[in-house]
């Protein structure tokens, strides 16, 4: 079977990871690991039954028509604003700017 180009936009990790892996398992290249990965997803079947989500969610017996459900939504969302947040910022590249050329015309 013939192979066929395509474009595939992937997170940047994703793409690290995919080249590490590349390299580690001794292949040519992340088209050839894609590839040998989709194979081994085909060759194992489907991925399971389809299933549904009735029962996955559950609702507060007293209040059964979510009457309530703002305020239980706004209270979890104040509660997570009031979490401790790690920020991170990137410093500043060492060295000085690069200067630009004069250029007279």
């Amino acid at each position: 079977m013939g192979k066929k180009a395509i474009s595939v936009t992937l997170e940047t990790d994703n793409l690290v990871w995919l080249k590490a892996r590349a390299g580690a398992t001794g292949l040519r290249s992340v088209s050839e690991l894609i590839d040998r990965l989709v194979t081994q997803a085909r060759a194992a079947g489907p991925a399971g039954p389809i299933r549904s989500v009735v029962g996955t969610i559950d609702i507060a017996a007293d209040d059964p028509r979510l009457e309530h459900a703002d305020a239980a939504v706004r209270a979890m969302f104040d509660a997570s604003l009031r979490r401790p947040m790690t920020v991170k910022e990137t410093s500043p590249a060492y060295g000085s700017p690069r200067s630009k050329k004069n250029v007279r015309g």
